[in-house]
């Protein structure tokens, strides 16, 4: 492992204020409900959630004490043995300077109290403190060619082999080590895939009830939590960076547990990571996740959580894109309730190999093709895009283009690529990019996606979403990124059989545990096309009503994966009303809380999602029947919604009592949904 330079060159921070350095009197810095305060022999940081404590010995950190305040509990068991931030191999007496400040790193995150901790001149310490979240973030760099020890499998042995081992590890290099108080601990590993036109399974776990004996365990993912059985109370580990086989960055491990003294190691590896406390079990831990989620990218409901149409899904690829089409996709999309129109591949003067009207596309290097390649197409918009941009803006529509990032020599051409992007941005109006064709090999190309993003961020204010698109190749994935937008995370298409409602509902359902499901860019399709090609299938998309079809994604950031003017009368006459209940609850909806209940779809489950709003006053409840023969079912009352909540049915065919802490549902047919309102009498 290495750690990598230029991660410093983000820490810039917009809107700064410094605080304080540090002296030899003890300093202090505070920020809403955070703070920080520190002296030569001791940090601490915190806000009304948590406290950590370090002591400052020979001018490294090691940790003491880890609060949750809001359980009031403490997480370790005594002072840590080892120091951490470290690098590999043994460490030097060295010394440790502290400055602080106040902002944000980028437009879109929310305001922080942040720690600079200067460990001798050249290792570097990051942390923010961001008054709703229930942990800190911390990023360290130090020298590139800083050697590593943990690239190599560890295994444990007995007697002197032991004690080798053991002083091996000591030398392994670390961002934040810790041990844990509880004895009885559940450690989960999150295993989470991309490159989705290839895997469907894409979120799995292992877990592990560990003796004191037992040999270590070497979690890798960008999530990782421990629970204690007990109390429901636990720690998250989030690794904000690619998934691990995409990463440039490679290491053999994120998280070391050694049981026989329960001590947690991370390996920043050159990515950020976040160490949040939760208590309240599945419930808690979804709450302290996707929360935050919210302060690494703030919820914007003019911006967020946007209905897309993308004509590319009816698999006519850029065969009919032009002015007269897209005109009438705008007129389509205001019928149903779109609030952006999307132009995938085909607007532009260049070809991709993906173009349906000429050979010999390319699908890099973009710049060298041609000097204008993301030039309007002036054969296809002889008068841009702008009339199209202020036709939709005359139905409260917004515009949105694909582009693909040239990923040629690590991204070289990516300051073309962001003064492109913002000059569609300023000149056309667009405001919603699809990145499609990213491949990020090695830490000199993710460091060029990485300022890429920033600068699109930073010039446009925020104003600018990226839809990242992770069916193939090698991206940012879910949590790497998290700023620029949403993820795009499937292409399916009926005319490959390969679109079945109850498998995007499974992988939306799975995914949001994890991943805050504003983030999910998710798809629905016309299902009145290739219905040949399901034959008798009873999960047919045909089967379902167009509205379930909405709803069956109403609960991330739909996309309409279709040519909107070719929807039949009655899909739109069926969608319509419920598109426009959901925009008018949507806030409220993703102001809340989202978390999946009941079972996983598999096309045979009760399964939905439940909204709360975050004063326990009330929310939503998203209910599916799939093709199963109980027409009720029973669900516990989600922790959050009243027990004497006044029940409002918004759409479906479906209604719903409460009775003794539970929801009880019934749905006359199989394939059917309810979506119910809970508002406190």
């Amino acid at each position: 492992m290495s750690f990598c330079l230029h991660r410093t060159l983000r820490n810039l921070l917009l809107l700064a204020a410094p605080l304080a350095a540090a002296s030899a009197s003890a300093q202090t810095a505070a920020f809403q409900n955070c703070y920080a305060r520190w002296s030569a022999t001791e940090l601490t940081v915190g806000n009304t959630h948590f406290e950590r404590r370090w002591q400052i010995r020979n001018g490294h950190l090691f940790a003491t004490s880890f609060q949750d305040r809001d359980a009031k509990k403490e997480w370790l068991a005594a002072p840590s043995r080892l120091p951490s931030p470290r690098i590999a191999g043994p460490q030097a007496d060295t010394t440790v300077a502290i400055h602080a400040e106040t902002g944000r790193t980028n437009p879109v995150e929310a305001a922080s109290l942040q720690l600079r901790i200067d460990i001798g001149s050249d290792q570097h310490l990051r942390m923010k403190i961001f008054p709703d979240a229930t942990g800190i973030e911390e990023d360290f760099t130090a020298p590139a060619d800083a050697s590593s020890q943990n690239d190599a499998p560890q295994t444990i042995a007995t007697g002197k082999e032991a004690e080798a081992n053991k002083a091996k590890k000591d030398n392994e290099s670390a961002l934040d080590e810790f041990s844990l108080q509880p004895q009885h601990l559940r450690l989960t590993e999150v295993t989470l895939r991309d490159v989705t036109d290839t895997h469907n399974q894409l979120v799995s776990t292992r877990e592990w009830m560990f003796m004191n004996n037992e040999e270590d365990i070497l979690a890798r993912g960008n999530v990782v939590y421990v629970e204690d059985v007990l109390s429901g109370a636990g720690l998250i580990f989030l690794k904000q960076a690619p998934l691990p086989d995409a990463r440039a960055q490679q290491s053999l491990f994120d998280l070391r547990m050694m049981a026989s003294d329960r001590t947690v190691r991370l390996t920043g590896a050159g990515y950020p990571f976040a160490v949040l406390a939760y208590s309240g079990g599945r419930s808690g831990r979804i709450r302290a996740l996707h929360n935050y989620q919210r302060q690494l990218r703030t919820y914007e409901p003019q911006r967020d959580a946007a209905f897309l149409s993308n004509t590319w899904g009816d698999r006519n690829r850029d065969a009919r894109i032009n002015a007269d089409f897209m005109a009438k996709e705008i007129e389509a999309g205001a019928k149903l309730g779109v609030d952006a129109v999307q132009i995938d591949d085909g607007w532009q003067y260049g070809k991709s190999m993906n173009s349906a009207v000429k050979s010999g596309g390319v699908w890099s290097g973009f710049w060298a093709n041609s000097s204008h390649f993301w030039d309007v197409d002036p054969q296809r918009f002889p008068q841009g895009l702008k009339p199209l941009v202020q036709q939709a803006a005359t139905h409260h529509m917004k515009f949105g283009l694909w582009y693909a990032p040239d990923s040629s020599d690590d991204f070289a051409n990516w300051q073309r690529d962001a003064n492109r992007i913002l000059e569609l941005w300023r000149n056309e109006g667009v405001l919603y990019f699809k990145f499609d064709s990213i491949v990020m090999s090695t830490p000199t190309a993710e460091q060029h996606v990485q300022q890429m993003f920033d600068r699109i961020l930073a010039e446009s204010k925020g104003a600018i979403t990226i839809d990242l698109d992770v069916t193939a190749g090698r991206r940012p994935g879910y949590f790497g990124m998290i700023e620029g937008g949403t993820t795009f995370v499937e292409n399916r298409y009926t005319d490959f059989h390969r679109y079945y409602p109850h498998m995007t509902l499974r992988n939306l359902w799975q995914l949001s545990e994890f991943v805050d499901p504003i983030r999910l860019r998710m798809e629905f399709l016309n299902n009145t096309r290739n219905t040949q090609r399901y034959a008798d299938d009873p999960l047919a998309p045909a089967n379902y009503r167009p509205d379930a079809l909405f709803a069956s994604v109403m609960f991330s950031s739909p996309l309409g994966w279709f040519e909107t003017s070719s929807l039949p009368p009655a899909y739109i006459a069926s969608a319509a009303p419920v598109v426009a209940t959901w925009k008018h609850e949507r806030e409220r909806l993703f102001r809340g809380t989202i978390e999946p209940i009941g079972n996983a779809p598999d096309g045979v489950s009760w399964t939905g999602f439940a909204s709360t709003d975050a004063d326990s006053k009330g929310g939503y409840l998203l209910l599916f029947r799939e093709a199963n023969s109980n027409a009720q079912w029973t669900t516990p009352l989600p922790t959050g919604l009243p027990a004497n909540a006044k029940i409002t049915v918004l759409a479906g065919t479906g209604s719903a009592t409460i009775r003794d802490g539970a929801t009880a549902v019934t749905i006359a047919k199989p394939l059917g949904y309810v979506w119910l309102r809970f508002d406190s009498k």
